[in-house]
C-alpha cells in the first residue's frame, strides 16, 4: 500500500485550529461592510509595529508590492544601481528593473545562502542608490554588517523579509531586534505559506522614519495625500480589510506558532547531524523556517525517492535570478558561483508549526531510503 502523502505546508490544521477566530474576524468585516481600508487595516498596522519595534507599518497587497513601493519612496530613477543578492525570488530584481533600476548582484555564503557581505561593497558604484538584502529561509543576513558598509556610503537598506517575519537577530551589543525592523525598510509577505500568512495575497512595509512611511502611505492609494489630490505617483497597493482580518486572527497563536517552528527546526537539525548538509544558522539569530533546507547530490533521484514515500519536497531556487532570462543582461562578470552550486543541491523539507514528530520522522527515514539509493 502506498504511503500516505504529507503536506508540504499544513495549512488546514492550522486553520482547524483558528476556524472559530478566523470565522469571527470575517464577520465583523461582512458586517460592517468596510471591504477597503476597514479598521482591521489599522489595527493590524498598529498591532504589526509594535511586535517587530519599528514605528510606522503600513500593509500592502504582497510582499513583491511592499518592495516597488519601498523602492518608489526612496525615488528611484532609471539607470539608479541597487545592490542585492543573486539567490532569492525573481521579485527581489523584479521590481527594481520595473522601476527602470540596474540589479547589482552579489554571491552567497555557501552555509546560510544569504549574501556574501564580504564581497557587496565591492559592489556599490556612484550610481548606487540602495541595498536590499534577502533573509532567506527565514534568518537574516549579516545586517550589522549590510548596514555598516550602508552608513559609510550614505545609502538606505531595504530588508526584504518576506520570509523571515518573526525571526530574532542579535547583533554584537546582543541586543535582540525583530527581522523588519534591522534596517531603513523591512518588507514582507502575508502569502498563505508564509510563516504569518493570510489566505490570499498580502504583506507590509516597516520603517521608522516618519517621512518614507507617509511617502509609502500615498504610493499605496495611488499617490494621494488626501481624497483626489494626488502628490505622487503611486500605485493601487492596499491590503484589503478581509485579509487583514485573517491575519489578525492568525496572530492569536503566531508566538506558539514561531516556538514550535524553533523546535521543529533544531530536531531536523539534530536528526540531519552528520547524515546531510542543512543550511546553517549564525549565533545571535533565529530562522523561523520558512523553508528547511537542505543540501543533496543526485537531487531528481532523491525527490523522486522522496515523492514515492509521500514525502513532498520543494525547490528554492532551481536558478539562481542572474541565471533568468529575464535579468540574464545584469549577470555579474564572473557570475556567482556559490549561487549556481547551491541552486543545484538545495531541497526544502516538509515544514510548518503542526508538523508532528511522527511526520518528522517519517520525513527523516524517507531520506535516508533515498540516500542508499
Amino acid at each position: 500500500m502506498s504511503n500516505p502523502k504529507l503536506d508540504f505546508v499544513d495549512l488546514k490544521t492550522q486553520y482547524a485550529a483558528l476556524k472559530g477566530p478566523i470565522a469571527e474576524r470575517m464577520q465583523r468585516v461582512l458586517d460592517h461592510g468596510q471591504y477597503i481600508m476597514g479598521p482591521e487595516v489599522a489595527e493590524l498596522e498598529e498591532r504589526l509595529a509594535a511586535y517587530t519595534g519599528a514605528r510606522h507599518c503600513i500593509t500592502v497587497a504582497s510582499g513583491t508590492e511592499a518592495l516597488l513601493i519601498a523602492l518608489m519612496a526612496l525615488d528611484l530613477k532609471p539607470g539608479d544601481e541597487v545592490v542585492t543578492t543573486a539567490f532569492t525570488f525573481a521579485a527581489t530584481a523584479e521590481m527594481i528593473v520595473l522601476l527602470g533600476g540596474v540589479p547589482v548582484f552579489v554571491d552567497i555564503e555557501p552555509d546560510t545562502c544569504n549574501i556574501d557581505v564580504s564581497q557587496l561593497e565591492a559592489k556599490i558604484t556612484p550610481r548606487t542608490r540602495a541595498i536590499m538584502p534577502v533573509s532567506l529561509y527565514g534568518q537574516a543576513a549579516d545586517m550589522d554588517e549590510i548596514n555598516a558598509i550602508a552608513q559609510r556610503h550614505g545609502l538606505p537598506v531595504i530588508e526584504d523579509a518576506a520570509q523571515s517575519f518573526g525571526a530574532d537577530y542579535a547583533g554584537p551589543d546582543g541586543k535582540s531586534r525583530k527581522s523588519c525592523n534591522l534596517s531603513t525598510f523591512g518588507c514582507t509577505s502575508f502569502f498563505p505559506s508564509k510563516p504569518l500568512g493570510c489566505y490570499g495575497d498580502g504583506g507590509a512595509i516597516f520603517t521608522s522614519d516618519d517621512r518614507l512611511a507617509q511617502a509609502c502611505r500615498e504610493i499605496r492609494v495611488h499617490g494621494q495625500s488626501a481624497r483626489y489630490t494626488h502628490t505622487r505617483v503611486g500605485v493601487g497597493g492596499r491590503m484589503d480589510t478581509l485579509q487583514c482580518a485573517i491575519v489578525l486572527a492568525k496572530l492569536e497563536r503566531f508566538d506558539w506558532e514561531i516556538e514550535r517552528r524553533l523546535a521543529i527546526g533544531a530536531r531536523y537539525n539534530e536528526l540531519l547531524a552528520g547524515r546531510l548538509p542543512v543550511v546553517a544558522q549564525r549565533p545571535g539569530r533565529t530562522s523561523v523556517f520558512a523553508q528547511y533546507t537542505v543540501f543533496v547530490d543526485d537531487r531528481p533521484a532523491v525527490q523522486a525517492s522522496l515523492i514515492a514515500q509521500g514525502i513532498p519536497t520543494a525547490v528554492h531556487y532551481p536558478r539562481p535570478v542572474h541565471r533568468q532570462p529575464a535579468y540574464a543582461a545584469h549577470a555579474p562578470a564572473g557570475g556567482c558561483p556559490q549561487a549556481d552550486q547551491v541552486a543545484e543541491r538545495c531541497l526544502s523539507l516538509p515544514m510548518s508549526a503542526d508538523l508532528s514528530a511522527a511526520d518528522q520522522d517519517r520525513v527523516i527515514g524517507a531520506l535516508a531510503v533515498a540516500a542508499r539509493r
